[in-house]
């Protein structure tokens, strides 16, 4: 069998970097974005590579700071969504790609959703113990 090397470099296209960038999506279930330093990438949302000239201001920055970023992004497809966005390095520590991931969950508001979480338990422990008869 002859397997494809994938490689990811400062020059890698939207088509080089996509199984990179489908996997990750894969493992996590959440829309992931990535792009080369040089040239534009992917946005994979729902198993599907819905845009292949993707870039976005977060995979940008990262780009050219050098640094994970979290941020929710004022402009671009996933305004007002947090997204967590890391650099992928060279051996000599250069960012020559971005990979993102749009944090979806973050987007939850878990202390509204849990506020009434211990009254919940309560109640139901309370049901449990009226079904428990006693010796």
């Amino acid at each position: 069998m002859n397997y494809k090397k994938i490689e990811i470099s400062a020059d890698s296209s939207a088509q080089d970097i996509a199984p990179f960038a489908l996997a990750i999506h894969e493992l996590l279930g959440l829309p992931v974005t990535m792009r080369s330093l040089n040239k534009k990438g992917v946005r994979i949302e729902k198993g599907k590579i819905l845009d292949n000239d993707y870039s976005g201001p977060v995979l940008e920055a990262v780009l050219k700071e050098n640094k994970t970023i979290r941020n929710i992004p004022t402009s671009g497809k996933y305004a007002g969504i947090p997204v967590i966005v890391s650099p992928i390095r060279n051996k000599e520590g250069y960012g020559i790609a971005a990979i993102g991931v749009v944090d979806v969950v973050g987007t939850v508001d878990l202390g509204y959703i849990f506020g009434d979480y211990p009254e919940v338990v309560k109640q139901v422990q309370e049901c449990v113990r009226a079904r428990v008869t006693v010796p």
